[in-house]
């Protein structure tokens, strides 16, 4: 067997793993889902009406709920990155990495079980996330092929932000630091056009709010759940998805190699 199929082999192993702890411990699980449920229910309830006035929606909260349910995907995904933190930096600090040390298994294993269980969780709790969205008046007008597409693009920005909660996992000393640590992430959607349009803020809030990575993803989903433009934001979601990948692994794979 070659060394590319143990590798195959012994990641499998680490993502049952995951897995298994997901299942037979699902407090993180539970509250990870939560948050953006809850979210979505705070800014369609309570703000929708008056945020989608002020940036020139009608009074029909089913308008805005289209409007918003992008960015609460998005918060659900960063939200699933906490898991990993959390997960990798109980591993570090409780004596199972010594064990896996002493036995003849791929080191590479041990964090893509982490980030392929988060990714697999995560889209899991997208399905309950736009399940409730749509209870509560989202109406995407996506066909099958721009549904697939979404899903790629939230796929591969939860493989990315995996990376980076693993490499910020094993740089935590405590598991609480690896749970608040990550948390910026989880809000930063906001800070771009999740909530209301860029052109609403002022100046240095609106020049971050357009280049930040989450707004052309943000504008990518929009684009292809609602049918709304979508100019090169696709382009620039993808590299931002395919960088954020590249450095959270290089950033992890150092610094389990340092640990």
């Amino acid at each position: 067997m070659s060394t590319t199929s143990y590798a195959v082999r012994d990641s499998r192993t680490m993502l049952r793993r995951n897995l298994k702890h997901a299942r037979r411990y699902p407090s993180m699980t539970i509250s990870v889902v939560a948050m953006p449920i809850l979210m979505l229910l705070l800014f369609v309830f309570v703000f929708g009406g008056a945020l989608g006035s002020g940036i020139g929606m009608s009074d029909d909260r089913g308008e805005y709920t289209n409007y918003v349910t992008p960015g609460i995907l998005l918060m659900a995904v960063t939200s699933g990155a906490i898991s990993t933190a959390v997960s990798v930096c109980t591993d570090m600090t409780e004596g199972i990495i010594n064990r896996f040390r002493a036995m003849a298994i791929s080191r590479a294993s041990v964090l893509t079980g982490h980030v392929l269980g988060n990714v697999i969780q995560t889209m899991v709790s997208l399905v309950l996330v736009i399940g409730v969205a749509v209870a509560v008046g989202f109406r995407p007008t996506a066909g099958p092929v721009q549904w697939l597409a979404a899903l790629g693009i939230l796929a591969l920005l939860a493989f990315a932000l995996s990376w980076l909660s693993a490499a910020i996992g094993l740089g935590a000393k405590t598991i609480e630091a690896a749970s608040n640590a990550p948390m910026p992430l989880t809000f930063l959607p906001f800070l771009g056009s999740a909530v209301v349009t860029p052109d609403s803020m002022p100046t240095g809030l609106r020049w971050f709010a357009e280049y930040q990575p989450f707004t052309p993803i943000n504008e990518t989903l929009r684009g292809l759940l609602l049918g709304t433009e979508i100019g090169n934001s696709a382009w620039i979601a993808l590299a931002w998805g395919i960088g954020l990948s590249l450095l959270g692994y290089l950033w992890a794979r150092s610094a389990f190699a340092k640990r």
